[in-house]
This record gives structure tokens, sequence and C-alpha cells, in this order.
């Protein structure tokens, strides 16, 4: 099997298979590049063809939106426009809040950072165990009807979840982690995926940086997101730097950098799978999006596949906290803690 090419299918839109995530151009992974240099990456972007953009209303608090609102919005015709709502912040601090009005207001502050009357995409960034799936939806319909967001996403959730929320109002899209080194979407959300006609938007899917070469032997700063995370600390980041040295082996031998592996790999998994990597680098964009024009061979893909099983990373995905804030299924045996 080879890694598809041709443009994927989200809801209504018809986008290349690699996007570009924006999250770490305000928020969450550090070094934190200037606003200059982000705008300068986002201009990029556009000008090689890029066609799909994600957001939120977290990311930066609020100043990533604003930030591609000031950006992109001259070439609004372009591109696939996409931001998320329920996680956000209050008072700097990170909270979850799905009711009905807290989604309202979030939109319309999403709206105004953007600078746009309407967002073709957007998502429940995280389930709300306080609040039924079926409201939130029903909330997200309800500004499809009056013409301000164009369809709907979920973030992190189950098949389960996915299927609930299906009944209220079709969904777009699923957005989950995934790359070889995360692979949860296999339980079931990915062919749920397939079975109701909703896109999957991988984010991460070079492993937070590890599968692109991006983390050595010292790990990552503090105040990095992934520091809190154990996958990135002893005793289990030298051994997953070992199937990364691995990975990179398997890279080398079929004639693509590491990321463009991971991206191929990813997707590869689905027709229906986009990727979307995240990068404050241009070369770093240029080399992603050269992936749509490699041939990864079936033997290549077979032997990502055989490296990296579900138990073969070391660690949880995420620290305890943030694991409880995800609806995404677990894998029989999976470490959460």
């Amino acid at each position: 099997m080879s890694a598809p090419l041709s443009p994927r299918t989200i809801g209504p839109f018809t986008v290349k298979a690699i996007g570009l995530g924006c999250m770490n151009l305000s928020h969450a992974y550090l070094p934190r590049p200037e606003p200059t240099q982000a705008e300068r990456l986002l201009g990029h972007a556009l000008d090689i063809g890029v066609d799909f953009f994600d957001t939120a209303a977290l990311y930066g608090f609020g100043a990533n939106e604003e930030l591609l609102g000031r950006t992109l919005m001259h070439r609004r015709d372009d591109f696939v426009l996409a931001s998320k709502c329920v996680l956000g912040g209050k008072d700097g601090k990170r909270g979850i809040d799905g009711s009905p009005q807290a989604i309202t207001a979030t939109l319309e502050d999403s709206l105004r950072r953007l600078n746009v009357d309407h967002i073709d995409l957007y998502y429940l960034h995280r389930l709300d165990p306080n609040v039924p799936i079926e409201e939130s939806v029903g909330a997200l319909a309800r500004a499809v009807e009056a013409g301000k967001i164009g369809a709907i996403g979920l973030s992190e959730m189950s098949a389960t979840t996915l299927r609930r929320a299906h009944a209220v109002h079709p969904i777009a899209a699923m957005q989950t982690e995934y790359s070889p080194w995360s692979r949860n979407a296999e339980v079931a959300v990915l062919d749920a995926c397939g079975e109701l006609g909703v896109g999957f938007v991988a984010f991460s899917p070079v492993a937070r940086g590890v599968l692109a070469g991006g983390v050595g032997p010292e790990g990552v700063q503090e105040g990095d997101v992934r520091a809190s995370m154990p996958r990135f600390h002893p005793p289990h980041l030298p051994h997953n730097l070992q199937l990364a040295a691995a990975f990179g082996r398997i890279a080398a031998d079929a004639g693509c950098t590491m990321a463009q592996l991971s991206l191929g790999w990813v997707l590869s998994r689905r027709p229906y799978v986009v990727a979307i990597p995240g990068t404050t680098s241009t070369a770093h964009l240029d080399e992603d999006m050269a992936t749509l024009a490699i041939d990864l061979s079936a033997e290549t893909l077979a032997a990502v596949d055989a490296l990296f099983t579900f138990e073969a990373v070391s660690g949880p995905r995420y620290p305890r906290a943030a694991q409880a804030q995800v609806d995404t299924e677990t894998w029989d045996g999976e470490p959460l803690e």
C-alpha cells in the first residue's frame, strides 16, 4: 500500500491530505515564535497551497485566533478554516464548559477574533462530562442554521460519543491524536468514522516532534506542555528515543525524512484521514507538504507497523489530569498514570 495522496473529504469540504495545525504558534510548545515569524509562516503556508488551517479558542487564550484573523483573512476563499470551543481559558486558567450558553458565547468571541462572520468547521474541543453531548451538539446545530458555522466536529472523543452526537446532527470530522506512537484511534473511533462518513483529522501526526527528530535525550524545556507528559521523561524517554532511532533508519532506507514517513504512515491508514502537523519553521512546513508527492512502499509501511505496536511506546500518553479530560478509547493494558 502506498500513501494515498489525493485530496480528502471532510463533511462538505475537500482539502489536501495535509493541513496546518496552528497551536504551537501561540500555545503549549516552546520556544514560541515571535509574532512576525508566525505571520511569515502562515503567509508561506498560503503561498505553497495549504488549504486547511486549524486553531482553537484555547490556543493562547484567543491569541492564536487573533493571529489567523489578522494574517490570513485577506485570502479567505483559499482555505477551510477550523476552530474549537468548550475547552478554553478564564483568568489564564484552562477549563471545560460545554453548556449551550458557553458554546454560543465562545463562538461569538471566535468570530470576532478571527475577523470573520462564518467558520467552516467548528469543533467541540473536549467532552464536558457535566453536559450531555446532545445539548452541546444542539448548540452548534443552531449555529449551523444561523449560518455562523458550516459543519460540526468533535475532538478526542470516543466512538460511542460520536454516534450519539451524529444522531443529533451530522458530524463532519473527528480530531484525535494519531501517529505511529499514539494509535488509540484504531481501537474503535477510526472505523466508526468510516461507517458514518465522518472525516478523521489527525493531530500530532509526528508524535509531538519525536518522530520528526525534534526531541533529544535532554527532553523538552520546562513550561512546554510536553514536559508534563510521562513519555518525555525518564525512564520512558530513553526507550522511546531508541524507537525513534529505529524509525529513522526505516525512513533513511525509504529515502524520506522521519516526518515524511510518519505523515505518510498516518495518511495510509484510511482514505478519509487528514493530518495537521504543526511547525514554526517554513523549511519544516515545506518538508511536511512534500509528503504529498512521496510514494511509500507496502514494505516500508509494514516495517513501521511492526516497530510501533500498541505496547511499544513507554509511558502514558497524558498526565493523569489531562487523561481525565479526554473521552478517547484506551487499549487493553495501556498505562494511564
